[in-house]
């Protein structure tokens, strides 16, 4: 599934981003790395999705929301 299908609350680990490069890029420098945990803050129905990455809270918008593989995250606690 893509993290633009992620419910709000629920968490998700990431597993491919399907992105050109110099985005790719970009989100792994904000640490957004394969396996990473991400929770869904905010669902936007315009496609926008706040979420949280390793404490830090932030938004993107619904193509990028669409490259980013994800599972559910069966570690949440």
């Amino acid at each position: 599934m893509t993290l633009r299908e992620g419910t709000i609350g629920n968490s998700y680990q990431v597993t491919e981003i399907q992105l050109e490069d110099k985005i790719k890029h970009r989100l792994q420098m904000l640490g957004m790395t394969k396996g990473t945990e991400v929770h869904v803050l905010n669902n936007k129905k315009s496609g926008s999705i706040i979420m949280k990455v390793r404490g830090t809270r932030f938004a993107i918008g619904k193509r990028i929301a669409e490259g980013i593989l994800v599972k559910e995250d069966t570690n949440e606690q």
